[in-house]
């Protein structure tokens, strides 16, 4: 048998990832409770979303893709983003930042890739402190988080509902 050694690369997210970056997220819609939204999107729903991440300035979306052994085609494994953490000026120079793969692309590193890219992206903006809620329990954001320094500030006990429960979620920040 042989093994097909394939590159995996962070850059910007694009228009044309709208598709495969709404299936991605859609998944975790439908089938877990790591995003709290309880119906899926189209990928016109989801534009504003992806308008809303330029490739500059504080609010940022990185792509992982995975290049087929002609390099003539890229299937996205991930994405990672920083959003405003809420509307009010005054908190401005914070921001949300969360991680979402494929199905089946968890355990090969990408979520840390990911945040590599974000992170040295976010490094010369006006940014004071990175926020992450993780819906529990999530072993693996938990740990992916603790490795970026991140630190536990708090849970929220019950704060969601979905799939017929109540979830907590627990808040981690990271200064910039």
């Amino acid at each position: 048998m042989v093994t097909v050694r394939t590159e995996v690369q962070v850059r910007p997210g694009v228009e044309g990832d709208l598709g495969d970056l709404t299936d991605i997220y859609n998944h975790y819609v439908r089938h877990t409770p790591i995003t709290f939204d309880t119906a899926v999107f189209t990928p016109e729903e989801r534009r504003p979303w992806l308008l809303s991440h330029p490739e500059d300035g504080p609010y940022r979306l990185m792509v992982a893709v995975e290049g087929d052994p002609t390099g003539n085609s890229q299937r996205i494994l991930g994405y990672a983003t920083s959003s405003p953490y809420r509307p009010k000026p005054a908190y401005a120079t914070s921001v949300e930042v969360t991680v979402y793969l494929a199905p089946d692309a968890g355990r090969r590193g990408i979520g840390t890739l990911l945040y590599e890219a974000l992170f040295e992206a976010l490094a010369g903006e006006d940014l004071h402190r990175a926020y992450a809620g993780i819906a529990q329990p999530n072993e693996a954001s938990t740990r992916l988080h603790e490795r970026f320094g991140f630190q536990h500030v708090g849970t929220y006990r019950e704060v969601g509902r979905k799939f017929g429960r109540y979830w907590d979620v627990a808040w981690y920040e990271k200064a910039l």
